[in-house]
């Protein structure tokens, strides 16, 4: 789950790591007051999507009278924001974000997520600071400095330390920098976050560290305790496909392929997706079904397939264990005779009462192209969508 800038920067607020002061405003007006009751000038105005690179694509200003944020406000309050990471189509900005401006001596990078491979946190700095991290990495991965954290132990004062000094900084920087990692330590295992992340960190002419702009992804799977942060949940920012589907507890991520899939279990998810790039197409989605579905999820898995317009054919790709086929078959009749979908759909069942759900639906008078094995359902689903 992703929430705004402004909201993260809130949250980081209440574990007394810096951030600059600053409020959202939907309107221009609303950011005129904000800038006024702040003080100043200089303010920045940040338009406030779930998506990096806003300010190379005129998402964010500098301005340096009331004048001048009222005219940015103006421009970017209902902009269609287009990032590296929106996708050409961009996003609606419905919101800005208005801050005090700072005097910054230095950009730095200070991140954290879940390191894979070592089953620990890992909190990353760099001097290479309001660089997006990954071009770090590949043009200058010697910039990157790690430490790795064991959670039963916690963030140390001498990680912080170490990190500090290979940063460069002062004696008085370095003990403000480790109160700020300890901070954001805390954010992340308290909240259960999957990815913290501030770019830049910024070192001010008087040597305080402040996070410049904040980035924090949570745990899908811890928000049922995190009910303040499931508050925060912006359903302007998310594809009604996977807020339907949440609701019903399945796992979708849409995807800008032609050939919707419906799988159990994300390993065959994967694996069916695979398949389909290989005989030359592109998946329009993920979605996993889970392994025991009922007839409702699966009918309302098909209604979010069949309501995606770039779908030129489905493909149903079901291996029984716990999920019984023939449950999976009543779902597709009664989901195809209610939506009535105009692209063929392929189905391929194996495993746990595999043949009463072909014969359910090969009794339903329906037109649906049975499939025997994964090679033959993705070489019959491609073959379909590109008639």
């Amino acid at each position: 789950m992703n929430i705004h800038e402004y909201q993260a920067k809130a949250i980081l607020r209440q574990f007394n790591v810096k951030v600059p002061r600053g409020k959202e405003a939907y309107s221009v007006e609303k950011a005129v007051w904000v800038a006024d009751d702040l003080g100043g000038p200089p303010w920045i105005v940040k338009a406030q999507i779930h998506a990096g690179g806003r300010g190379k694509g005129g998402g964010v200003k500098v301005a340096n009278s009331i004048d001048e944020v009222r005219q940015h406000a103006r421009s970017i309050l209902g902009m269609q924001l287009v990032t590296h990471q929106t996708g050409p189509e961009g996003k609606e900005v419905k919101k800005i974000f208005v801050e005090e401006g700072i005097d910054i001596a230095r950009e730095l990078y200070l991140g954290m997520t879940i390191d894979r491979q070592s089953s620990l946190i890992v909190m990353m700095a760099s001097p290479e600071g309001g660089v997006e991290i990954e071009k770090v990495a590949a043009e200058k991965p010697e910039a990157i400095h790690k430490e790795f954290i064991d959670p039963t132990i916690g963030f140390l004062p001498f990680q912080a330390r170490n990190l500090g000094f290979k940063l460069g900084l002062n004696k008085k920087q370095l003990r403000e920098a480790s109160i700020f990692m300890s901070g954001l330590y805390r954010v992340f295992v308290e909240k259960d976050c999957s990815l913290a992340e501030i770019n830049p960190l910024v070192v001010t002419k008087s040597d305080e560290i402040i996070a410049l702009d904040a980035k924090l992804n949570f745990d899908d799977n811890s928000i049922f305790r995190h009910k303040e942060i499931d508050e925060l949940r912006d359903f302007d920012e998310v594809d009604p496909k996977e807020v339907q589907a949440a609701r019903y507890d399945l796992s979708y991520i849409k995807l800008d392929g032609n050939i919707a899939c419906m799988v159990n279990g994300a390993g065959l998810a994967m694996a069916t997706m695979d398949i389909i790039k290989l005989h030359g197409a592109e998946p329009a989605n993920f979605l996993d079904v889970g392994g025991g579905a009922s007839v409702e999820q699966v009918k309302a898995a098909f209604r979010i397939l069949v309501s995606d317009e770039n779908v030129q054919a489905i493909l149903v790709n079901i291996f029984g264990g716990i999920m019984r086929c023939d449950v999976v078959a009543k779902g597709i009749v009664e989901a195809t005779q209610e939506v009535q979908p105009k692209v063929p759909l392929i189905v391929r069942l194996e495993g746990t009462n595999a043949e009463m759900g072909k014969d359910i639906l090969n009794s339903s008078g329906l037109n649906i192209i049975p499939a025997s094995g994964m090679e033959d359902a993705a070489s019959k689903v491609v073959k379909e969508a590109s008639k």
